[in-house]
């Protein structure tokens, strides 16, 4: 694989961000996150910041992670239950496509992003972006997941199957022959959500179609943000991967 930086080009529900624009909503998100978990503000340029932020959340470990964000998690669940039940099945999506070129191949960043047997796996999961709190394997073989989801002021905790696809909303993209998928749920069980991330290759670089579904009654806002949240930790994630 190569191992050099490569270029991301994000487009936005149809409208191109720069990679300066998503920089500066991570810095500002960095802020946000470390308040909402209890940490230090970290300092420095972003790389710096970014790292010693993933550092001192990992430091926490799972239960205290789970403490501190319990009030959140708890409120969360219950606007979830809420707005999924308001929306009788019905979902709306937050989308975000991702141009890359310089690095590997589509199936190279899907191997190397679900390979959960990798060192640094749970590190890189948790630096991709400050509202990733916590990303676990439950005793069930499920990923946990807590984090800020869009522009919400709760952290939310949901469970996530990648072979768990039977209530995705979003059709499968023919013309994209690789994908990572599943269904979201609370810890009841509940379909809260789900993701449809879709790749292929792309000329010298590949494609990256990303999908969330959230309840059709999320607030506008969410989804809009969230598009921001999905280009910060892909375009982090696929860094990861072919740049170190």
């Amino acid at each position: 694989m190569p191992t050099h930086e490569p270029t991301i080009r994000a487009v936005l529900a149809g409208r191109p961000v720069s990679q300066d624009d998503i920089q500066g909503w991570e810095t500002a998100r960095l802020r946000k996150a470390a308040r909402k978990i209890g940490l230090p503000a970290p300092a420095g340029e972003l790389a710096c910041a970014r790292r010693s932020f993933a550092d001192a959340k990992l430091g926490l470990g799972p239960d205290e992670v789970r403490r501190r964000l319990a009030r959140d998690i708890r409120l969360a669940d219950a606007v979830a239950r809420t707005s999924t039940r308001l929306s009788r099945g019905r979902r709306t999506t937050s989308t975000c496509d991702l141009y890359v070129t310089g690095a590997g191949t589509a199936a190279e960043f899907v191997a190397w992003f679900t390979g959960t047997d990798r060192e640094d796996y749970a590190r890189s999961m948790i630096a991709a972006n400050p509202d990733h709190f916590l990303i676990d394997t439950a005793p069930d073989g499920r990923q946990e997941v807590i984090e800020t989801t869009g522009g919400s002021p709760l952290a939310t905790r949901f469970l996530i199957d990648y072979s768990d696809t039977a209530e995705i909303v979003t059709r499968r993209d023919p013309a994209f022959p690789l994908e990572t998928a599943g269904v979201a749920r609370a810890g009841t069980g509940l379909a809260i959500g789900a993701v449809r991330h879709e790749f292929r290759d792309d000329g010298d670089g590949f494609h990256a179609r990303l999908c969330v579904e959230f309840p059709q009654l999320a607030m506008p806002s969410m989804i809009s943000q969230h598009r921001m949240h999905l280009a910060c930790e892909f375009s982090n994630w696929i860094t990861f991967a072919f740049a170190q």
